[in-house]
């Protein structure tokens, strides 16, 4: 007798959710727009895009928010990838931002335009009237994350309130906003680090050769290794070494650290991570060891 297995695995069901959750903001709003950075999750939402509309086309644009300190293999990526699928890429630059007077660059030795973004964020949203802007963020990046929904609301300020969230019953999102207002939509909400990588193995995802081990000259700083890079500045008690290392998350330049790591296959790296027991952005994301309220506060001012 013929035996068939009906079991569906943790990643159909992730993978089902995320699929859902995209159509069901395709159908419900005017002009939606996917934040593509080139990172892994980015990567991974655009696959499940990829695979929600099958064989047509995404039907919304791809945004990134360029700060302009990017590592250069990440931008390739991002550039080759977006032409591989036709799809329309708007960069909205932090540069430009800039020269309108519209933020203030940072300076120092610490300076980074990683916070600067949020202005050029709520400013494109603005200009190209995205009433729904899907993002990467998962369950497992930070505690300030699990109060948002899977539709999060902002108001016509780009800003979020924690005590103003909708109630979502299952899978009944509420799409109902006012004009200048947006939701922010989380289709990897239920997902970990782990998940994406997993993801990514399976699906035989490409994704940039920076999340490879590799050699890099870095230096140490406040217990992070900082790629040597014309945006940063160094001081003479921070020496350059050269060290085989490879990024869990990707982002400025200025204040995203490498872990040393001899991993050069996706199945090393879900190895590594297996048994990790520091977080994502706790090991790699200077900007990001912040406090609990700390990541509120930002999140209210309509960071990521």
């Amino acid at each position: 007798m013929l035996q068939r297995d009906y079991t569906t695995s943790q990643l159909d069901v992730l993978e089902a959710e995320a699929i859902h959750i995209m159509r069901e903001v395709a159908a419900e709003f005017e002009r939606p727009c996917l934040l593509f950075s080139g990172g892994k999750d980015s990567i991974v939402m655009l696959r499940i895009a990829e695979k929600a509309f099958w064989p047509a086309p995404i039907p919304f644009p791809l945004m990134h928010v360029d700060t302009g300190h990017n590592f250069t293999e990440v931008i390739e990526f991002r550039d080759r990838r977006a032409a591989q699928l036709g799809a329309r890429l708007v960069v909205a630059s932090v540069q430009v931002s800039i020269d309108a007077g519209r933020v203030v660059e940072e300076t120092g030795r610490r300076a980074s335009r990683n916070r600067l973004q949020t202005t050029t964020l709520l400013d494109a949203i603005e200009e190209n009237e995205y009433d729904a802007v899907f993002g990467g963020a998962r369950r497992d990046e930070e505690k300030a994350r699990a109060k948002e929904r899977v539709f999060s609301f902002r108001d016509d300020f780009g800003q979020w309130d924690p005590k103003n969230q909708r109630p979502e019953l299952w899978n009944l999102y509420n799409a109902r906003i006012r004009k200048g207002e947006h939701i922010r939509v989380f289709p990897l909400s239920n997902w970990t680090e782990l998940d994406i990588w997993d993801y990514i193995r399976r699906e035989g995802i490409e994704i940039p050769s920076i999340y490879y081990a590799h050699t890099r000259k870095v230096f140490e700083r406040d217990g992070m290794l900082l790629a040597d890079s014309e945006f940063i500045i160094r001081d003479e008690d921070e020496p350059l070494q050269e060290m085989t290392v490879r990024y869990r998350t990707v982002g400025d330049v200025t204040c995203t650290g490498a872990v040393q790591s001899g991993a050069a296959t996706v199945e090393a790296i879900i190895e590594e991570i297996a048994v990790s027991r520091i977080t994502e952005r706790g090991a790699t994301r200077a900007d990001d060891r912040a406090s609990e309220a700390s990541m509120e506060d930002r999140k209210r001012e309509g960071y990521f």
